[in-house]
């Protein structure tokens, strides 16, 4: 297992994990800085301290309790749905590929690609506020027409990674593809 330190696009700390566990089946991820305690503690005491004054001018117990219960259905909501702390994705040449997102609260999201469905995985770039910015994606094969794209699936969203980053990822999800690109060709030959 190799874990090489990188940033995303707005500068945050990225830590990409490579972990091989056979010739054909790769794990890559991306983790990012967990939740600071005091940033948290800073924001919920901000919130608390003006619901206070509200209630000191107002003489209304209402507000300290809405402040309370608001900052705490916030903060749920935040570490539940918002924050994610590591997506992975898991290239296994003869199934296909895992994508999975981990958030603060635990929760984990994932979904499955199967290689047949795959056509190619590649970099991207988008023009974003006056950057351009690179992402990843796998392009899924058209039914209908197969040498068209049916979808293009991006990677790594929350975590948005500089290109040098997604360049070590794509080599190693393009060895894989590679691999099962040449093995029918070569079973062929005999």
């Amino acid at each position: 297992m190799e874990e090489r330190p990188f940033r995303s696009a707005s500068g945050e700390p990225l830590a990409l994990r490579r972990r091989q566990h056979s010739a054909s089946c790769r794990e890559l991820a991306l983790r990012r800085p967990r939740l600071q305690l005091r940033s948290l503690s800073a924001v919920t005491s901000a919130v608390w301290l003006a619901a206070y004054g509200v209630f000191v001018l107002s003489e209304n117990s209402m507000v300290l309790s809405g402040a309370i219960f608001i900052t705490l259905i916030g903060l749920i909501i935040y570490l539940h749905f918002v924050k994610i702390d590591q997506e992975s994705l898991l290239v296994i040449g003869s199934l296909g590929i895992q994508l999975t997102s981990s958030y603060a609260s635990g929760k984990e999201s994932t979904t499955f690609i199967e290689m047949s469905r795959v056509k190619d995985v590649v970099i991207n770039e988008a023009i974003y506020m006056q950057k351009v910015i690179y992402y990843l994606c796998i392009l899924l094969k058209d039914p209908q027409d197969p040498q068209g794209v049916s979808e293009v699936v991006p990677l790594f969203q929350s975590s948005q990674p500089r290109l040098d980053c997604l360049m070590e990822v794509y080599k190693s999800c393009q060895e894989i593809l590679d691999q099962r690109k040449e093995a029918p060709q070569s079973s062929g030959i005999k």
